[in-house]
């Protein structure tokens, strides 16, 4: 399976922290962010990676190269600026990804989620891990019901930012700058969008305060460990 590692956000809100910067080579941990993503992916199993690139995407290509280090192929799908949001992205990366079913990670998240554990069934067109609903996004994305993702009354989840998509998702779709959220919302009419809910570790960083806290937090798990 091949995943997508999504990059090419300018990171706003991580100000100024990017703006020389780009947000995935940011250290968390003592390493660049998108080494901790890399690491998952190649543990789970996977061989190849598309990593989109807009904002000072050349520092990572340059950080990251070919993939070798990572026991990775690593290929580049370039966007331009502006980027293209997620759908967009990832629509424009299609050809790299292929017709099977791929992982899609946000690299913007910090996380345990266990890749290997993401399996799409014939009957659905994506299938999304969600978290708790974290402070700064109380309201939750979907309710999860069963293995469907769905709108309504019910406690909601947030999307992670992590799932496995088939091509099939963007099915109608043209070539340009556009949300996922609209396509996400057309499989749950169509019932095709399935989600489970990891408990584990998760970590939406997207303030230099929540990198600020996730470092510290890694700092204090190491010595004692």
């Amino acid at each position: 399976m091949k995943a997508m590692l999504l990059a090419a956000g300018r990171g706003e809100r991580m100000r100024p922290l990017t703006d020389h910067t780009p947000k995935p080579l940011l250290r968390v941990g003592g390493k660049p962010l998108i080494s901790w993503h890399l690491a998952a992916l190649a543990r789970a199993g996977v061989r190849e990676v598309i990593v989109n690139l807009s904002w000072l995407g050349e520092q990572i290509r340059a950080a990251l190269g070919e993939g070798r280090d990572f026991g990775l192929t690593i290929r580049y799908s370039e966007e331009g600026t502006p980027p293209l949001e997620t759908g967009g992205g990832i629509f424009k990366a299609l050809p790299l990804l292929g017709p099977e079913p791929f992982l899609v990670v946000n690299g913007d998240t910090f996380t345990d989620v266990d890749l290997t554990a993401l399996q799409l069934s014939a009957t659905a067109d994506a299938r999304l891990v969600m978290v708790a609903n974290p402070p700064q996004h109380p309201r939750g994305d979907f309710v999860l019901d069963g293995e469907r993702l769905v709108e309504g009354d019910g406690p909601t989840l947030t999307y992670s930012g992590i799932g496995i998509f088939s091509p099939a998702l963007f099915a109608g779709c043209t070539a340009g700058q556009f949300a996922l959220l609209p396509l996400l919302k057309r499989a749950i009419a169509a019932g095709r969008l399935q989600g489970q809910r990891h408990t584990g570790q998760w970590f939406d960083i997207g303030t230099p305060e929540r990198l600020e806290a996730l470092n510290r937090r890694l700092a204090r798990a190491s010595h004692q460990g």
